[in-house]
C-alpha cells in the first residue's frame, strides 16, 4: 500500500494488551481485564490492525474452534478515524480470510452494536431473529 495515497496500513495480527484495551474503550466499547486480554489474544484465529502513522487506530479479530464455529469480535476504529471506510476494510479482510481458510458450511456469528448491523449486512450477515436470539452472560 502506498502511504502517499493511503495513510492507513492494515496488517495481520493482534495488538498488544494495552493497545487492545485502549482501542476498545476509546471506540466506546467496554474494557476487558488485562489478564483476560493477555490470555485471550493468543487464541485469535485471525486478526487485523489498522495503523495510521505507525500507531494502531483500528482492529478486528476472528475467534473460534478452527472448524465449525467462528465469531467476529472486537471490530473497532477510533472515533477520529471513523467515516473513512476503515470498518469496511477490516470486515473485508476478516471475511476474505474466512472464505480462504474456513471449511464450507462453517457458522460465523457476531454481535452488532447500534447501527453496526448496516456494516455487517454488506458482508452477508443477517439477523437471526425470530428463529434464534443472541444471548450473553457475564461471569
Amino acid at each position: 500500500m502506498n502511504s502517499d495515497i493511503d495513510p492507513y496500513e492494515m496488517r495481520a495480527g493482534v495488538p498488544d494488551v494495552a493497545t487492545f484495551r485502549r482501542l476498545r474503550t476509546a471506540s466506546g466499547m467496554s474494557d476487558r481485564p488485562a489478564a483476560a486480554v493477555a490470555a485471550g489474544l493468543p487464541n485469535t484465529w485471525f486478526g487485523v490492525t489498522v495503523d495510521f502513522g505507525g500507531a494502531p487506530v483500528g482492529m478486528g479479530r476472528i475467534i473460534g474452534d478452527g472448524g465449525v464455529i467462528y465469531q467476529i469480535v472486537d471490530v473497532c476504529v477510533l472515533p477520529e478515524h471513523q467515516g473513512r471506510g476503515l470498518g469496511k476494510r477490516i470486515m473485508a479482510r476478516l471475511t476474505a480470510e474466512l472464505e480462504r481458510r474456513a471449511e464450507k458450511g462453517a457458522y460465523v456469528s457476531l454481535i452488532a452494536d447500534g447501527e453496526a448491523h448496516r456494516l455487517y449486512a454488506q458482508y452477508g450477515f443477517v439477523g437471526t431473529a425470530p428463529a434464534s436470539v443472541g444471548m450473553h452472560r457475564l461471569v
